[in-house]
């Protein structure tokens, strides 16, 4: 039978990384959870999920009409006190002339000096109580702690907000800087973590979006998922990645040298695997079907875990012509 022409490239070694793929959540460095500290109706919540937002900007408010009576009902009892106060400053003033001059007892001045005393202790108490009660009227205006991006807002117009509440979170403010990708990797692989580990950020369908470094291995097991946190720094922007967003993370433990073949190469049956191999008997070369393990892609290669040898030349075209024992011309490789 005359031979088939085929080409062929000779299997060689290559550094292929020994990794796994474990799913990893992108977060924030600075995330806020926004709490209410007081309790009332929500009245007002202006922006939405998703929104940028400024520092100091608000974000929702909490009915303030009582805290804000209480506020003016303070104000009007430092009016008071100061009026007490200032009358008792002209006349400690007049008491003391007239004891200087002879024209009334010590007992008065003393007198006089002491409601003077206790008037601007009241006064100044009745300040910082105006002061006290004007600081808790902020908290009926939630504000972003810094520039950010709003999360879910759970809650709506007309719902109770009470720190006393079961879930009290409003929202969430993350910053779209200094991102952090969360690892959860399994117990059986802690022993191989460590510091400055490789790590490939894809998205679901495998496209890289960025290599990175392990920077922070945890000291401690989550017991309830039965693995050690490792995080890595993501330097994407957000127009790429979102806080909370769930991508995959390849962590390379190693890299060494492996026997590779072009994808072309490799053909299946069922959950098999194989690869046509021309070997030379009698002065002709031969198609041998050889079964093989696979690894990762490189490239457009796979690494074989078993089944081939550096210097085996495999077959690469008209694979779908060939048969087990079918007499190939090698070309090329």
């Amino acid at each position: 039978m005359q031979g088939l022409p085929v080409q062929i490239s000779t299997v060689t070694l290559a550094p292929v990384a020994q990794s796994n793929e474990y799913v990893a959540t992108i977060k924030s460095r600075r995330s806020a959870s926004i709490l209410p500290q007081v309790n009332g109706l929500l009245t007002q919540i202006p922006v939405r999920s998703g929104d940028h937002v400024k520092s100091g900007q608000m974000l929702m408010k909490i009915d303030p009409r009582q805290q804000q009576a209480t506020v003016d009902s303070q104000r009007a009892t430092e009016r008071q006190k100061k009026a007490l106060y200032d009358y008792n400053t002209v006349e400690v003033a007049r008491q003391q002339k007239l004891f200087d001059a002879g024209v009334t007892s010590r007992d008065a001045y003393d007198q006089a000096q002491q409601a003077y005393l206790n008037s601007k202790a009241d006064y100044e108490s009745a300040v910082e109580s105006r002061k006290t009660q004007e600081q808790l009227l902020d908290y009926y205006t939630i504000r972003a702690p810094f520039d950010g991006v709003v999360g879910d807002i759970p809650v709506h117009v007309g719902d109770y907000a009470s720190p006393l509440n079961a879930v009290p979170m409003l929202t969430t403010v993350d910053e779209f800087k200094d991102l952090e990708a969360y690892i959860y990797v399994p117990t059986e692989r802690s022993g191989e973590i460590r510091m400055g580990l490789e790590v490939d950020l894809t998205d679901n369908s495998g496209k890289l979006l960025e290599k990175t470094k392990i920077d922070f291995v945890s000291p401690q097991v989550d017991s309830t998922l039965q693995g050690v946190l490792v995080k890595a720094p993501v330097h994407s922007t957000s127009e790429i990645l979102r806080t909370a967003e769930m991508i995959k993370a390849r962590i390379i433990w190693s890299t060494k040298p492996m026997a590779v073949v072009p994808v072309l190469a490799v053909t299946r049956q069922g959950a098999q695997s194989f690869v046509y191999v021309a070997k030379q008997q009698n002065g002709h070369f031969m198609a041998v079907q050889t079964a093989v393990t696979l690894g990762d892609t490189v490239g457009n290669t796979y690494s074989i875990l078993s089944g081939l040898n550096p210097g085996d030349r495999v077959i690469v075209s008209g694979t779908q012509f060939l048969v087990n024992g079918m007499p190939v011309i090698p070309m090329g490789g």
